[in-house]
C-alpha cells in the first residue's frame, strides 16, 4: 500500500521552525504520536484540535515508518562507545 503522508505532512521553516506538522498547522507529527501513545484517544485529539482530520493519524503513522524505514544501522565494535 502507498504511503500517503506526502499529502498532509508539511514542513516549513515559518512553521514550528521546520519540524513535520499536519497540513500546515501548528500541531506537530511529534505532538499526535507522543499523545496517541500516551493513550489520548483520537476522538479526544479531533475534539481538542477542531482542524485535525481522522485521516491526518494515519498519514502521522505512515511518515514515522518511512522516516524509521530510512534510518540506517551501523554495528559497532564494543570498546569504541563512549
Amino acid at each position: 500500500m502507498p504511503s500517503t503522508w506526502q499529502n498532509i505532512i508539511t514542513m516549513n521553516p515559518q512553521v514550528l521552525v521546520g519540524k513535520p506538522t499536519i497540513r500546515g498547522l501548528r500541531i506537530s507529527v511529534e505532538q499526535v504520536l507522543r499523545s496517541l501513545s500516551s493513550g489520548v484517544t483520537e476522538a479526544e485529539l479531533l475534539r481538542e484540535y477542531p482542524d485535525l482530520r481522522a485521516s491526518d493519524f494515519a498519514g502521522c503513522q505512515a511518515y514515522a515508518a518511512d522516516v524509521i524505514a530510512s534510518e540506517r544501522v551501523f554495528t559497532l565494535k564494543s570498546g569504541h562507545l563512549p
